[in-house]
C-alpha cells in the first residue's frame, strides 16, 4: 500500500491521538474544513485522512456534513475485554511453566515503574500508552508470537477505554496501579487461576466507571 501524503498522514495522526486520548470523544462531529484550517492543509489531505480513519472504525463519515466520531459501545467494550483477557491468562498459564518468570517479566515491571511515573504528573495519556504496553508485555513473556500480534491489534481500543476511565474519574490512576501490581505478581508467581480472578475484577471495575461516564 502506498503511504498516505506527508499532509494527510498529519491529519490522520493528529486526528487518530485526539480520539484515542479522549480529546475527541465519541459522538464529536468533525469538519473537513475546520481541521484542515486549523491544521494549515487543504481540505483534499483532510479527507483522505478521514477516509482512513473510517475504515479503521474510528469515525463515520456524514454527506456533506464531516464526520463523527464513532464512540465505544459497551457491546465493543466487552468483546474487547474478553479477548484480552483470554490472552492474558493463557500467557500466564504458559508463564507458570517457567522457572525464570520474574525475569522474562521484567518488561512488565519496568512499564508498571512508568506508569507511576505518568501518574504522578497526571499525564494520562502518557499511563493510557504505557498501561497498553504493560498488559502487551505480559503476553509477550510468554513467547507466543501469535498472541502477541493479536493482542498488538487490540493496543488502540485498549488506550481509548484506559484514558476513558481515567478522565472520568482521576482516582482511578491510583487503584489501576494497584491492580497492576497485584496482577505482576500474581504472574511472577505462576498462579494462572487467580490471575484470571483478579484480571476480571480488574476489566469489570472499568467497564463500569465507562458504563457510568
Amino acid at each position: 500500500m502506498p503511504s498516505a501524503p506527508p499532509s494527510a498522514q498529519v491529519v490522520y495522526d493528529t486526528t487518530k491521538a485526539q480520539i484515542l486520548s479522549g480529546e475527541l470523544a465519541g459522538g464529536s462531529l468533525l469538519s473537513e474544513a475546520e481541521v484542515a484550517r486549523r491544521l494549515n492543509v487543504s481540505r483534499t489531505p483532510a479527507r483522505e485522512a478521514f477516509v482512513r480513519l473510517e475504515a479503521e472504525g474510528f469515525l463515520s463519515l456524514l454527506p456533506r456534513r464531516g464526520a463523527v466520531v464513532t464512540p465505544l459501545t459497551p457491546g465493543d467494550m466487552v468483546d474487547l475485554l474478553e479477548v484480552r483477557e483470554g490472552l492474558e491468562v493463557a500467557a500466564v498459564r504458559r508463564l507458570g511453566r517457567h522457572a525464570g518468570r520474574a525475569a522474562l517479566l521484567a518488561a512488565a515491571r519496568a512499564e508498571l515503574e512508568d506508569q507511576q511515573s505518568h501518574a504522578e504528573v497526571l499525564d494520562l495519556v502518557g499511563f493510557s500508552v504505557s498501561d497498553q504496553r504493560f498488559h502487551l508485555a505480559i503476553v509477550r513473556a510468554a513467547g507466543n508470537a501469535l498472541a502477541t500480534r493479536l493482542y498488538g491489534t487490540l493496543g488502540d481500543r485498549q488506550r481509548q477505554m484506559t484514558a476513558g476511565a481515567v478522565q472520568s474519574d482521576i482516582g482511578r490512576l491510583a487503584e489501576l496501579l494497584r491492580d497492576h501490581r497485584g496482577l505482576l505478581d500474581l504472574a511472577e508467581d505462576g498462579d494462572a487461576a487467580t490471575f484470571s480472578a483478579a484480571l476480571r475484577r480488574h476489566f469489570e471495575s472499568t467497564h463500569k466507571v465507562l458504563l457510568g461516564a
